[in-house]
């Protein structure tokens, strides 16, 4: 399988003749990468010129060594056998088919020849290299070496294993906390963990049903089954997720959350975690937290060149407040920390008031509400006011008191950012006054409101072009039918979907001195609205098939997260 590893060329030469960039592409990448250090795959990657699995096979082209993608191939499990998983790990190496002789090896550095002497001595065998991904080798790792310790479930059953809640609440096995922390639980628990980090899952499902278990994760908004564990070892895995959240194992009747903290490659993972009893056992819900999966980079969640000029005006302003709206999951809470990693300097006294504080930031000070003992938004946000603050953050504007109090303090010379769940920006207008805000404070306060979605981008791999679209489509979205529309047709790197990942569309209703008039005087919805659209106020729909002119998602995206606007 490996190629001749002495027959090189430069890895730019090789981009180029692939045309997957530019010469004036590559010259800036020379240029920025060694100023900041970086490697030159890594910048290009970075700015989307281009993916990580072009660059891996122009770089196996480069080096000589034949490129591959382990989901693709048929790993040969004897292979293990005289490379353990310890190794595997240490190495960032997988065995993938062995004769006599020979081992062939995935490498993500197939060039280090100090490991590959070493893995040689360890197996006895002349090694063969081949280049794959450091995320695919660990997937593989977890895969063969892990996840083979607890199977799916053989359709076996053992006496005890489907208990009701109802029948006996309060059983405790003694062999859930001793096999929690048994090396096979473990693995499996941090098996889950990886393939949703590798898989970029925003949520892990796990729920027990009478004679099986089910595991999904939702990955680009839509929940995908994945292999599940044996329902015989559901119990120690809960209790596993339960000692590494710090609740209660011996408590199986009453919902439970917590947080707990993990590492996956060298990234800090935190993971928010619900528990709620169902008649067949307790389903858990782990959401991922991680920076660095969803990034906290302003410039990249999906703002065009003129929102991202505004909004980086708007959150700079000294006073006032700007409320982000959108239904659940939506991306709120990344868009406001991307703001607020923005401004994040010595000099501004940042402070956030979260149920729960969902990303944990250097320099910010935040704070999680614990209604239970009467520390609600509206306490901490009177309390904020005696702390000298520049910048506030509030989770979520929920009632009458937080509204009032948040509004009071972006009238009082702090810049105030938020939350709301509303279906536009115009009736985030209603919903404040709804809550009992007086017309002329909100006018005076509000400098901004966002509505948000996320839209499925295509999958870059097997993106192409559809051909022979209905008039009718062009015709509902108003648009020429000189303009290409894309699709992913599905492949292994998508998992068959056609998407990989998601971008943010985004309404933005600028509040000028005319929409406060109005808002002043108590004008209704549809007026609102026409003095926005009047001011070229771009909606949902409208940035939607923006994305949809520009290849990044598809109609079916369109049609379903927006809605066209009344």
């Amino acid at each position: 399988m490996a190629l001749d590893i002495f027959r090189k060329k430069y890895i730019g030469e090789v981009l180029l003749n692939k045309n997957y960039i530019t010469k004036e592409q590559l010259q800036e990448a020379i240029r920025e990468s060694a100023g900041k250090k970086q490697k030159l795959g890594e910048y290009l990657i970075s700015k989307n010129y281009i993916t990580e699995s072009d660059f891996l096979e122009c770089l196996g082209i480069s080096l000589g060594i034949e490129y591959v993608k382990l989901e693709d191939l048929a790993i040969e499990e004897k292979a293990f056998i005289n490379f353990d998983e310890k190794n595997a790990r240490k190495y960032s190496a997988i065995p993938i088919n062995v004769t006599d002789e020979t081992m062939t090896v995935a490498m993500d550095d197939p060039t280090n020849v100090v490991y590959r002497d070493e893995i040689s001595k360890i197996t006895g065998k002349k090694i063969s290299v081949v280049l794959s991904s450091k995320a695919d080798i660990f997937s593989a790792i977890e895969k063969y070496y892990v996840r083979s310790s607890l199977g799916e479930d053989d359709g076996t059953e053992s006496s005890g294993d489907e208990i009701r809640i109802e029948d006996e609440s309060n059983a405790i096995d003694e062999n859930d906390v001793s096999d929690a922390d048994a090396a096979p639980v473990v693995k499996y628990v941090n098996s889950i963990f990886f393939d949703a980090v590798a898989k970029k899952a925003s949520d892990i499902h796990l729920e027990p049903f009478e004679k099986s278990i089910s595991l999904r994760m939702r990955i680009d908004g839509e929940l995908r089954d994945m292999h599940a564990p044996a329902k015989k070892y559901y119990p120690a895995i809960v209790s596993r997720i339960k000692i590494m959240s710090y609740l209660d194992i011996a408590e199986r009747r009453l919902p439970q959350d917590g947080k707990c903290r993990i590492n996956v490659l060298n990234q800090r993972i935190d993971v928010r975690v619900s528990i709620i009893p169902t008649i067949w056992g307790e389903k858990i819900v782990l959401r991922i937290l991680a920076k660095s999966l969803f990034g906290l980079d302003i410039n990249r969640v999906g703002f065009s060149d003129r929102e991202l000029n505004f909004f980086k005006e708007s959150i700079t302003a000294p006073y006032g407040m700007i409320l982000v709206t959108g239904p659940t999951s939506s991306g709120k809470t990344t868009t406001l920390y991307s703001a607020l990693s923005t401004i994040n300097q010595p000099d501004i006294n940042i402070v956030t008031v979260e149920d729960p504080v969902e990303y944990e930031m250097k320099g910010i000070n935040q704070v999680n509400v614990r209604p239970n003992i009467g520390l609600d938004f509206a306490m901490v946000l009177r309390t904020f006011m005696r702390q000298d603050p520049d910048v506030i953050l509030v989770g979520e504007i929920r009632d009458s008191e937080t509204a009032k109090i948040a509004i009071q303090a972006a009238l009082t010379g702090h810049l105030v950012l938020s939350t709301l769940h509303t279906n536009d920006t115009v009736s985030t207008i209603s919903r404040m006054v709804f809550m009992g805000v007086e017309e002329y404070l909100l006018a005076d306060a509000l400098n901004l409101v966002i509505a948000q979605r996320l839209v499925r981008v295509i999958c870059p791999n097997c993106k192409k072009e559809l051909k022979d679209v209905p008039e009718d489509v062009y015709r509902k979205l108003g648009i020429d039918k000189s303009v290409k529309i894309y699709a992913g047709a599905g492949c292994r790197s998508c998992d068959g979907t056609g998407y990989r990942g998601r971008t943010a569309i985004f309404e933005m209703l600028n509040v000028t001195s005319e929409l406060k008039d109005a808002i002043s005087r108590g004008a209704g919805y549809a007026e609102l609205r026409k003095i926005a659209n009047d001011q070229g106020l771009v909606s949902l729909r409208q940035a939607a098939i923006k994305k949809l002119e520009e290849g990044v998602t598809t109609i079916e995206e369109v049609l379903t997260t927006t809605v066209i606007e009344k």
